[in-house]
């Protein structure tokens, strides 16, 4: 932004700027989080865990004009008309690359404040898939070590059998566009199939939220099997592979995340859980993955991009807490710990302060007891997507983690000692005080660790 454009929007040259990257696979919440975090921030009444707003340090937050033009700005108003309208629903998921500027009137502080006066901190959140982190790992293979990879996992997921009958019959000697399309297209919905049904390693990661690309060459490629290596086919995936991972991967990391300060990486375990121990341990495979960006070392050119600036802080944050009573939250930040472990120790090394917890960005639900066989259950209550109301106890997660994710390591097909419910709840009609944001579950704690200590 040059001298102009900062005095237009109001934005003094010398204040500080945190930029928050919010980021996390299908289905974990990036957009409600994002939105109900600029929620609350601006009507601080159940901010309470967030020091700055409960000792008043916080004077005012408002919206201003995000500082790139060239990125499509987060629809905030939207998103917010969507969760707590008369009629309110989830909006829509994360897209492309989006941003949000929100600034807070601090007051003043420490010795010199009497004299400097209010200062303003800015805050700008960076939404991006989480999908897109995935790729990193394509940047360590070649085009035949990915293939291999890919069609040895895609056995038994979702659409694997339609992809394999297309390539049947092909003359790997001869490259044309149709076969081309035709094999991404296929390769393509197999990887929507496979996210439907709570897998989490679903690379390139453009295929499934391809934006501005969608059709261009750098994404009409598919995994080809050993005996293709030698045709046109194979040369000219190869190429497109080549070409996918320095016009799109790069500039991604480049552009975006090379600039972030502090992360929140959102997970939905209970959704993975749900699934069975595969899911789990795909989910543990692709966050570790994810994590690779955090300690850029191990990618040359990476750490070449990022010279000396590092993410300071991340959060992993195990997203719909509003699912599960009360006395299951601890569990719940057990085991993404847990799944995390072997990831969030090498971002330590590097530096980065990092934390688990349990959220909701926003509350569907109360809490609730109901009887079963005899027993009184810790359920929650809420309004189910059809407008029904119901009481749920999706059951008792492990005290110990390694319950699950030895069964998950292990390649279990389906949990010994449990069965795991998962309901999907609209939200909630909301009553709020003046003052008050949108219900939540932890979100001030998760916002007091992320930019607690610049305000």
């Amino acid at each position: 932004m040059g001298i102009g454009s900062a005095i237009m929007a109001g934005i003094g040259l010398g204040d500080p700027v945190i930029r928050l990257g919010v980021t996390g696979l299908s289905r974990a919440g990036k957009t409600v989080f994002i939105t109900s975090l600029v929620a609350n921030l601006m009507d601080r009444g159940r901010m309470h865990a967030l020091r700055a707003a409960a000792d008043g340090s916080i004077k005012a937050a408002w919206l201003q004009p995000q500082p790139d033009d060239t990125i499509p700005r987060f629809d905030f108003e939207r998103h917010l008309a969507a969760l707590t309208g008369p009629a309110p629903h989830w909006p829509e998921g994360t897209r492309h690359v989006s941003q949000l500027r929100l600034s807070l009137r601090m007051d003043a502080k420490g010795l010199f404040g009497g004299l400097t006066g209010p200062r303003t901190v800015h805050l700008d959140i960076v939404d991006y898939p989480g999908e897109w982190l995935l790729d990193l790992r394509l940047m360590e293979r070649d085009f035949a070590e990915w293939s291999a990879e890919v069609l040895d996992r895609m056995a038994g997921r979702p659409g694997a059998d339609a992809y394999q009958a297309a390539l049947g019959g092909i003359d790997g000697d001869r490259f044309d566009e149709p076969t081309a399309q035709r094999l991404a297209q296929t390769y393509t919905a197999h990887l929507h199939a496979t996210r439907e049904a709570g897998w989490s390693d679903c690379t390139p990661g453009r295929f499934l939220i391809p934006g501005e690309m969608e059709g261009s060459p750098a994404l009409t490629f598919a995994p080809l099997p050993a005996s293709f290596a030698e045709g046109r086919l194979h040369k000219e995936f190869r190429r497109r592979f080549d070409a996918y991972k320095s016009r799109v991967v790069k500039p991604f990391f480049r552009d975006h995340f090379a600039r972030i300060d502090r992360q929140v990486v959102l997970v939905d375990v209970l959704g993975a859980i749900h699934q069975g121990p595969r899911a789990v341990e795909d989910m543990r495979r692709a966050m570790a993955d994810i994590l690779t960006a955090f300690r850029p070392g191990r990618a040359g050119w990476l750490a070449q991009l990022l010279g000396t600036r590092r993410v300071e802080r991340i959060l992993f944050a195990a997203t719909k807490a509003d699912h599960l009573h009360h006395v299951q939250h601890n569990r719940l930040t057990a085991i993404l710990s847990a799944m995390l472990r072997e990831a969030r120790d090498r971002a330590d090394f590097s530096g980065a302060r990092t934390e688990a917890m349990s959220i909701a960005a926003l509350r569907a639900t109360t809490e609730d007891t109901i009887r079963q066989n005899g027993d009184e259950l810790p359920a929650v209550r809420g309004q189910l997507l059809d407008g029904r109301q119901a009481a749920f106890y999706p059951g008792e997660l492990p005290a110990d983690p390694a319950a699950l994710l030895h069964p998950a390591r292990d390649g279990a097909d389906r949990w010994l000692d449990g069965d795991y419910a998962i309901m999907n709840f609209a939200p909630a009609p909301m009553t709020a005080r003046p003052g008050d944001g949108p219900p939540h579950i932890r979100l001030d704690r998760a916002a007091d660790f992320l930019i607690g200590d610049r305000l």
